[in-house]
């Protein structure tokens, strides 16, 4: 089968029709019906089902369909990143990062590197360190912002700046007057957790695991900035990235975990700078130079 194949069977298939299908890909009625045929033939199923009133997909046409679309979106996608280096800016950056990036460096970060490149684009997500070295890995995404206790297997990566998690406290809390503290140390205690589907939150679920317990939260919320005035207002205690906090020491206490998972540093990753784009290597560049300042 080839993208001809492919855009034919997605136009019959949202038109109930081969005429029409045909008349949308610009083929003749012929040139339509002998491709399906062929394609069947191929395939060794039948994909349409044929009636008086046009034609409906059989279960295995179906499933091309949805293979069909999922392939042709990449086909358009391909060619508006070709388009944008016609355009002399190279392609839109794709870009996963961690939550305590999201939180602390991508946002202002990202805009003063687009304000020095008017025609660059950035398409950002926020996941879970682990998913971002397996989306660069794949190369689903040219750039990841991950902590360093996760395996980073063969990526290239630079260091931008030490990331430790730390026990978000009030000052009179007990926990305040100690150096360091376990994360089993503090799990009996009320928390203040990120939304459920936050990456940070899968990651301290995750490390709670092996210690046949979960943290207790009394409220989880939206933001790092959210959970640190929940803490101020003695809610309870968070476990946030020290960076992500910093203005909020002094009325609150950062103590530090002595668990080796939480003594970690902030990095961003690729497969290898052959693999990048101008715009790409140049967004990867302006991070470490931005976070390092």
């Amino acid at each position: 089968m080839d993208l001809i194949d492919l855009d034919l069977v997605t136009a019959i298939a949202e038109t109930g029709s081969i005429t029409h299908g045909a008349v949308r890909t610009r083929l003749s009625l012929p040139s339509a019906s002998g491709r399906i045929r062929s394609l069947e033939h191929a395939l060794g199923v039948t994909l349409f089902d044929r009636g008086r009133r046009g034609v409906t997909l059989t279960p295995a046409g179906q499933l091309l369909l949805r293979h069909a679309r999922a392939v042709c979106r990449s086909v358009d996608q391909l060619r508006a990143e070709l388009g944008e280096f016609v355009e002399g800016h190279g392609a839109t950056v794709r870009v996963q990062a961690n939550t305590a990036a999201t939180a602390s460096v991508v946002p202002e970060a990202a805009i003063s590197f687009l304000a020095a490149h008017p025609r660059a684009r950035i398409d950002f997500e926020e996941r879970p360190s682990h998913h971002i070295v397996a989306a660069v890995a794949e190369r689903r995404v040219d750039l990841g912002i991950v902590a360093d206790s996760v395996d980073l297997g063969q990526l290239e990566t630079r260091v931008l700046r030490p990331d430790p998690l730390v026990v978000l406290t009030l000052p009179d809390d007990p926990l305040a007057r100690r150096p360091a503290v376990s994360y089993a140390d503090v799990l009996g205690c009320p928390f203040v957790g990120l939304s459920c589907a936050n990456p940070l939150q899968e990651h301290l679920e995750g490390h709670a695991l092996p210690l046949g317990t979960q943290p207790t939260y009394r409220v989880r919320l939206p933001s790092i900035e959210a959970a640190c005035h929940a803490v101020a207002e003695g809610v309870g205690i968070a476990v946030l990235p020290l960076h992500s906090v910093r203005r909020w020491i002094g009325d609150l206490v950062a103590t530090a975990l002595t668990d080796p998972w939480a003594d970690r540093r902030l990095v961003v990753c690729a497969t290898g700078d052959g693999d990048l784009s101008d715009t790409a290597r140049a967004l990867r560049d302006h991070l470490a130079a931005h976070i390092r300042t």
